[in-house]
């Protein structure tokens, strides 16, 4: 069994995503209980449904990232996760992204994209502006070098074994 570890401390912007959370499910609670006037059966059914999904979702939300480990690289993300062999992957770069909203083009920051040999991308959790990085650009800069390292590593000895 491979052993996964993420090459970074999640930044504390998660934990006020997670309080943010858990204060949209209560407001929702809160207006379901108002609205639907439920009784004791239907407020502890609610209650447990969003209780359910807030731990789902915490859980979720201090998993994702990105982990490497000898075999590849892990992506997890809030709804998936998917693993590569650092065999399928062909470049592990920084990337400019930015968003169109029509004729504007809004930068949105350096993120650590994946190019796979197939010639698709992954785009990766690694977020400079992101909750983990925003007040740790350094952070950002050796994550994104250990890929990279971790990456180049893997493909010397693969060469090595041909």
């Amino acid at each position: 069994m491979e052993s996964w570890t993420r090459p970074y401390t999640p930044g504390t912007g998660r934990w006020l995503i997670i309080g943010w959370e858990a204060f949209a499910l209560a407001l929702l609670g809160w207006t379901s209980i108002e609205t639907f006037e439920l009784n004791s059966h239907g407020l502890r059914l609610l209650a447990c449904t969003l209780a359910a999904v807030w731990v789902i979702g915490t859980h979720r939300i201090l998993q994702m990232g990105a982990y490497v480990g000898a075999g590849g690289v892990r992506i997890h993300g809030l709804l998936r996760s998917r693993t590569m062999a650092w065999a399928e992957i062909a470049h592990v770069h920084l990337h400019e992204a930015s968003h169109r909203i029509g004729p504007f083009r809004i930068p949105s920051g350096l993120t650590v994209l994946i190019e796979r040999r197939d010639g698709s991308t992954v785009n990766t959790e690694l977020w400079a502006q992101g909750v983990d990085f925003h007040s740790r650009p350094n952070l950002f800069r050796a994550v994104y070098h250990e890929l990279r390292t971790r990456h180049l590593a893997a493909g010397r000895t693969a060469q090595g074994q041909i």
